[in-house]
């Protein structure tokens, strides 16, 4: 399982939870900010608990290098910033600010298309809000001026953003219009997919072995994707397996991208 899925799927597993009440109000106490070297004194101090809710899903999926430990989530925009990882446009599994600056509510990314963005996040409420009562899965439009932008965790998968300004690096597959966990490659699975024979990519295939092997050839830099990859065996796959086939040293006819076993067996695609 990747990094991204691990982490989404930790915060989504905590929708639902509702900080503590008080004198009949929610007093912002929670059972995330003690877990966290360092953040005790939110709870303690019945602070805004958002970032420490992000802090906490990502020290739980074994992702703390990959986002800050902060209790701020204008330090948070900082941090992402300082490593060049800062984005206007979404990215699968990374972290959403809100508000001026980004310092007023932040959450993890679960999907997006041209006009949403679907989130998980605490210390929200059923209307978004950036001081609400519990963890709650929220959908905003992309455009609106609360939000601010999204930080660019170095997934050791690869990310799946929308960011054109990304498209073509190392280990990043480009969706521009919309994206879900379902993009988002394994990077875990130690199981490879036996290579199908050359017949079988010149009979036009439409397959989750495609996408598998078009995540593999993005996170190898070879991609000559426009927008994806997908299950369709398109022109763009071809030309993407060309340029690892070029990338392993063939030249010629022997790197005209139709896979053969050795280059196949070399790319070492999930199974799927």
């Amino acid at each position: 399982m990747s990094v991204a899925t691990d982490v989404i799927r930790i915060a989504k597993a905590e929708e639902g939870y509702r900080e503590g009440r008080s004198n009949g109000h929610w007093n912002n106490k929670e059972k995330y900010a003690h877990d966290v070297p360092g953040l005790g004194w939110v709870s303690d101090d019945g602070g805004p608990w958002c970032a420490v809710f992000t802090s906490w899903v990502a020290m739980r999926a074994g992702a703390a290098s990959l986002y800050p430990r902060t209790a701020s989530c204008a330090e948070g925009v900082e941090w992402f910033k300082e490593r060049g990882r800062f984005s206007a446009y979404p990215v699968i599994g990374g972290q959403i600010f809100f508000g001026p600056g980004g310092g007023t509510h932040t959450g993890f990314v679960m999907s997006y298309t041209d006009s949403t963005v679907t989130t998980v996040s605490g210390n929200t409420n059923t209307n978004g809000s950036a001081e609400g009562d519990g963890v709650y899965v929220k959908t905003y439009q992309r455009t609106s001026s609360y939000v601010y932008g999204y930080g660019i965790p170095d997934f050791p998968e690869g990310v799946v953003l929308a960011d054109p300004a990304w498209k073509g690096r190392k280990g990043v597959i480009y969706f521009g219009h919309e994206a879900s966990t379902s993009d988002i490659p394994n990077g875990g699975s130690s199981a490879r997919a036996g290579f199908p024979g050359p017949d079988w990519f010149k009979g036009n295939p439409r397959s989750a072995l495609i996408t598998a092997m078009g995540r593999r050839l993005v996170a190898e830099g070879c991609s000559a994707y426009e927008d994806g990859p997908g299950p369709q065996w398109t022109d763009a796959d071809r030309r993407s397996y060309a340029k690892w086939q070029r990338h392993l040293g063939y030249a010629g006819n022997d790197a005209d991208g139709w896979p053969g076993r050795a280059s196949w067996d070399a790319l070492k695609v999930p199974a799927v």
